[in-house]
């Protein structure tokens, strides 16, 4: 599966990580918010996508052309099974949200917002933050396989 986080409006770049995360195997798509524009959800139509909002994205603009994509929208938080596992996830920009999430204990939580590639535990969560399509100094995503417990940071040009 693969999980991107903090596109602020690169749309060319989200399309190239996009691209890259299929071409090694990803199926599943998680973007963990900051998207800013409708061009960046492009990239997702058509496949197993989901999506939620961070601080700088506008759910009113952004949900019903997600929608009409098929992108499933979560709002602020969302949660997923995937190889028997639960897996959340939430932009990152909410320090309450965060806390209530890792309080159920899903299999993994993955996060955005600070633009900072992350693969820690905590307690018996693991928590992923892909890095960031902007304002980073490496743009980067995760090629992440729940059943086998791999996350791969994949760097994307």
């Amino acid at each position: 599966m693969g999980v991107l986080s903090d596109s602020h409006g690169e749309a060319a770049r989200t399309r190239s990580a996009v691209e890259e995360l299929a071409r090694r195997g990803a199926t599943l798509f998680i973007h963990c918010g900051d998207i800013e524009t409708m061009d960046c959800l492009d990239p997702l139509a058509g496949l197993d996508s989901h999506v939620v909002f961070g601080n700088v994205d506008e759910p009113a603009d952004l949900t019903d052309y997600a929608h009409s994509i098929g992108i499933k929208v979560h709002q602020s938080a969302g949660e997923v099974v995937v190889d028997g596992q639960r897996l959340a996830f939430a932009h990152g920009d909410q320090p309450g949200c965060m806390e209530r999430i890792l309080r159920t204990k899903p299999a993994w939580f993955f996060h955005g917002h600070t633009h900072q590639m992350r693969d820690v535990r905590v307690g018996p969560v693991r928590v992923v933050n892909p890095g960031a399509l902007c304002r980073a100094s490496q743009y980067s995503v995760a090629l992440v396989v729940p059943a086998l417990g791999t996350v791969e940071f994949v760097v994307v040009a």
